[in-house]
């Protein structure tokens, strides 16, 4: 018994050691890249969008998504290796 719930913490703690590495990305992303360092980002430009906007209104939004997937790959591979996981 004892054996499972150390199992379980070590699951938890990686779980959220993912889910902080991940919301990190995101907060630099949304609001550093978005807010703080706009005005150094606005020297470049993608896609004819000053890159500072372009991370504000739309480099945000998709890097939400990525990190979305990011997750479900990241704890699918945890879960498989705390044999949790579901077929």
């Amino acid at each position: 018994m004892e054996n499972k719930r150390q199992k379980m913490q070590a699951y938890w703690k990686r779980n959220l050691r993912i889910l902080l590495f991940l919301l990190g990305v995101w907060f630099a992303v949304s609001f550093v890249f978005g807010i703080l360092l706009v005005e150094e980002l606005n020297q470049f430009t993608l896609g004819g969008f000053k890159l500072g906007f372009w991370f504000a209104q739309q480099g945000a939004i998709y890097f939400f998504v990525l990190i979305i997937f990011a997750y479900v790959w990241l704890m699918n591979r945890l879960d498989r290796e705390f044999d949790v996981h579901e077929d």
